[in-house]
């Protein structure tokens, strides 16, 4: 049995106290939050940019964004609200990659995010044309690899909190590989 000024109180991590929650709440309803990786579902060499928005007006502005950059680009994109109707909305222009999108979307489930896959170009082509909308507020990542996102979920609802972008480095560049990069950087046309 405790007494004295500690007698009926509980504390947490670093010695913080909890304090009492407010009639009719449960301990989930503040402070408790879920961290899961939900990896990115993807065909091979797919590419795929991920953001955070903040408005209805992204999905079409996104779509020109996008198709103003090259008539052969492919994409599909979906954006989730967070707000109002709360809906995952959807655009592009080939059909399997709206779908792609939309069924990423709804696994990451988290309010104002936006993804884009893309075929026949690259993130490089079309990130400055995508930052560049003034509902973008970052990207998380413009990638070929395979991807996990970390998204956390509280009682409010869920976040993205941030990526892992493929596997960890294999080593240190070396000579051969410095003239491998440079060489394929030229015949791709990137530098000349």
């Amino acid at each position: 049995m405790a007494f004295g000024p500690l007698a009926g109180r509980a504390f947490g991590l670093l010695g913080k106290e909890i304090q009492p929650l407010p009639q009719g709440c449960r301990r989930d309803d503040r402070g408790v939050m879920e961290l899961t990786s939900v990896p990115l579902e993807k065909p091979g060499e797919l590419n795929v940019i991920l953001g955070q928005t903040h408005f209805i007006k992204t999905v079409e502005d996104l779509h020109e964004a996008l198709a103003g950059t090259s008539p052969h680009l492919r994409f599909g994109l979906a954006f989730c609200e967070a707000s109002g109707p709360r809906l995952i909305r959807r655009s592009g222009n080939d059909a399997d990659l709206v779908a792609l999108a939309v069924k990423n979307a709804h696994a990451i489930g988290a309010g104002h995010s936006f993804i884009v896959f893309l075929r026949e170009g690259y993130p490089v082509n079309v990130l400055n044309a995508i930052k560049q909308v003034p509902e973008v507020c970052g990207i998380f990542c413009a990638t070929a690899n395979p991807v996990e996102v970390l998204v956390a979920e509280t009682a409010l609802g869920r976040g993205i909190v941030g990526v892992i972008d493929g596997s960890p480095p294999a080593g240190i560049e070396g000579t051969e590989d410095e003239t491998a990069r440079k060489s394929f950087l030229r015949a791709t046309g990137y530098k000349l």
